[in-house]
């Protein structure tokens, strides 16, 4: 499985990059806006990180744009920028067209905004790299994720879609485990959400008694 972060901040990436072995980054306008920083900057740095590399950084289209031809327009313009972009589309009518124009010009797509395994199949379709279901939300609203996740990994294997399963809007590392086990090829978090996920108290308990093991004991 794949470790992509879910981030604008260039320190956040590069700490990722350094000491987890991150494979990609995802960025949204809220992170965009987060980063205090105009959008066109931000994501020349990012690139900037991973160039040299096979690694994507996904990057959304403006929010704002509701037809197909518009999105596939900006999708163009913002490709050019960094063989390492992906381009995001919204899942609606407008976006699923995109994607399918975006994939007769040879430019990567990330379906993203999804909360169904039929926007994930129709995403699949058209023509996706990656299709990136939300899971987070759906459980802030009490609703099951697992299931979901499943359903689109078994409806990419059973067709031989060549999109990758791109599990977003993780909230913890139970989530994380649940897309590994479902089978996602991707999972995007936020920093904090990874620390969070790769510490354990037991791991601070066991440590502390073996230095002190280590301490009354003669190295020689």
């Amino acid at each position: 499985m794949q470790f992509f972060l879910d981030s604008a901040h260039v320190h956040e990436i590069e700490h990722a990059l350094q000491m987890w072995n991150l494979d990609g980054v995802t960025t949204n306008p809220r992170h965009i806006q987060a980063s205090g920083k105009p959008f066109l900057t931000v994501i020349r740095e990012i690139a900037a990180l991973f160039a040299g590399t096979d690694k994507t950084i996904s990057v959304e289209v403006n929010p704002h744009l509701t037809s197909w031809e518009a999105m596939a327009a900006e999708a163009e313009k913002l490709a050019a920028l960094s063989p390492n972009f992906v381009i995001k589309l919204p899942a609606t009518e407008a976006g699923f067209k995109g994607v399918a124009v975006l994939k007769e010009k040879g430019i990567r797509s990330n379906l993203t905004l999804v909360f169904s395994a039929a926007q994930a199949l129709q995403a699949m379709r058209m023509g996706a790299f990656y299709v990136s279901p939300f899971i987070g939300w759906k459980e802030a609203n009490a609703e099951e994720t697992l299931s979901m996740i499943q359903d689109i990994v078994a409806i990419r294997d059973n067709y031989g879609f060549n999109t990758g399963v791109l599990v977003a809007a993780l909230r913890n590392g139970r989530q994380m485990v649940d897309a590994a086990v479902a089978g996602a090829d991707i999972v995007t978090a936020g920093f904090a959400v990874y620390q969070e996920a790769f510490d354990h108290p037991y791991t601070h308990v066991g440590l502390a008694r073996f230095q002190g093991f280590w301490d009354q004991t003669p190295y020689e």
